[in-house]
């Protein structure tokens, strides 16, 4: 059958062709290519929109790259300075070559996708949450938290990190990381303080760091690590926003989250389900960046969901799905191999990273192009700086944690 752009015939039991989980990044970008390609395509959010997520909010340049053209979104800061600092000693702020970092919020960014699916010909309908999915035949049936069964062609799941379509797919993982973030509102002098430069500080316990993203008045702040000794990480976030200022003022926000990385085997589709973003666990293991993974998933998920509307039989309909799995191998499986070897060098020895990126210069010039798009993690663990530094490593026994500083960071530090 032929995707088309129309919605279903009314009825008891209508039949789209592409249903969308999740309204984030990854679902938002699905639902609109798999419009664009003349799907028939419903996108469910749980949540009315536009809702609030937690999330850094950092859009380095590969999330830049990923977005539709021409999308309006506010940009509230761009960062050209990184400050790096080890549990707050050694400080030490570089400069950008191109500053190109946005600093966003995700409510206002999943907004925006969410329109770009809607200007497409998608249907978004929120405050809908997915209870039970199943597939019958050549169609999958949705049941909705408003008492709907709606039928689909294709299910792309896109729900988040505890997604039950990924549940429903079988998505293992490598790696489960707890994040704690606040959003604290800044006075004009602190806003000044922090303007265009971001904080990253490899924190106490082993493969963990703090973070700071100015937004004009606001600046998000947080800590992630394993996940395991919240009591432990919760410790380390409230020394952190001590000693960067931000523990005074009423938090806008006090939320935590789990990040979830996948195993390089773990399945991306199960007949006529795919699963995007954070439901797929495509997140880097190092950096826990998840909004670029989410954004190029999801551009590949809309397009295997149109190929798989239009197959001619089942055969053809899993050529299409494995296609997508190694498509998304092919590009973000590569980087997440990297990135994981990265994290194992960072969880052994945080403070040779510490120093190969603030006095190395070819190590910064690596991350900063990263940052800016330029190469990929990938490309950061192929220079030889980086393979000998992973040698040198994989003899090291995990390294203990750093001692923790009592003295209040500085703003500064030396460029």
């Amino acid at each position: 059958m032929s995707p088309s752009s129309a919605p279903p015939s009314s009825g008891s039991s209508p039949t789209w062709d592409v249903i969308v989980v999740g309204a984030g990044p990854a679902g938002a970008t699905a639902a609109r290519v798999a419009a664009e390609n003349g799907c028939a395509t419903l996108l469910l959010e749980r949540a009315a929109i536009p809702r609030y997520k937690t999330c850094g909010g950092g859009l380095v340049g590969a999330s830049l790259a990923a977005l539709p053209p021409g999308l309006p979104l506010t940009v509230h800061d761009t960062a050209g300075r990184f400050t790096f600092a080890l549990n707050g000693r050694k400080e030490r702020t570089l400069t950008c070559a191109s500053p190109t970092c946005a600093l966003v919020y995700r409510s206002e960014l999943d907004a925006a996708l969410t329109d770009a699916a809607a200007a497409a010909g998608a249907k978004v309908r929120d405050s809908t949450a997915l209870t039970a999915l199943e597939q019958q035949g050549d169609s999958v049936a949705v049941t909705t938290n408003r008492g709907d069964t709606l039928r689909a062609r294709v299910v792309v799941g896109a729900d988040g990190s505890a997604s039950r379509v990924a549940r429903y797919v079988g998505v293992q993982c490598a790696q489960v990381d707890l994040a704690l973030e606040v959003e604290v509102p800044v006075d004009e002098r602190t806003a000044d303080r922090w303007r265009g430069r971001v904080l990253m500080e490899w924190g106490p316990l082993p493969g963990s760091f703090g973070w700071v993203f100015p937004k004009g008045d606001v600046c998000t702040a947080g800590v992630v690590a394993a996940r395991g000794n919240p009591v432990a990480l919760r410790a380390y976030k409230e020394d952190f926003l001590t000693r960067q200022g931000l523990d005074g003022p009423r938090p806008l926000h006090d939320t935590g989250h789990l990040t979830r990385c996948r195993r390089p085997d773990s399945p991306l589709s199960r007949g006529r389900v795919l699963v995007a973003g954070d439901a797929a666990a495509l997140v880097d293991h190092w950096s826990r960046e998840g909004i670029s993974y989410a954004l190029r998933s999801g551009d590949l998920a809309g397009h295997a969901a149109a190929r798989i509307v239009t197959a001619a039989d089942e055969t053809a309909a899993d050529t299409a799905a494995d296609r997508y799995g190694r498509q998304v191998d092919d590009v973000l499986g590569v980087e997440m191999r990297a990135s994981s070897s990265l994290m194992n060098l960072f969880a052994r020895n945080p403070g040779l990273v510490h120093t190969a990126v603030t006095r190395l210069p070819p190590a910064w010039h690596r991350l900063d192009a990263y940052i800016a798009g330029r190469t990929s993690v990938a490309g950061i663990m192929t220079a030889p700086f980086a393979r000998t530094a992973t040698e040198l490593a994989t003899r090291l026994p995990l390294g203990p944690a750093v001692p923790r500083s009592r003295r209040p960071a500085e703003g500064g530090g030396s460029r």
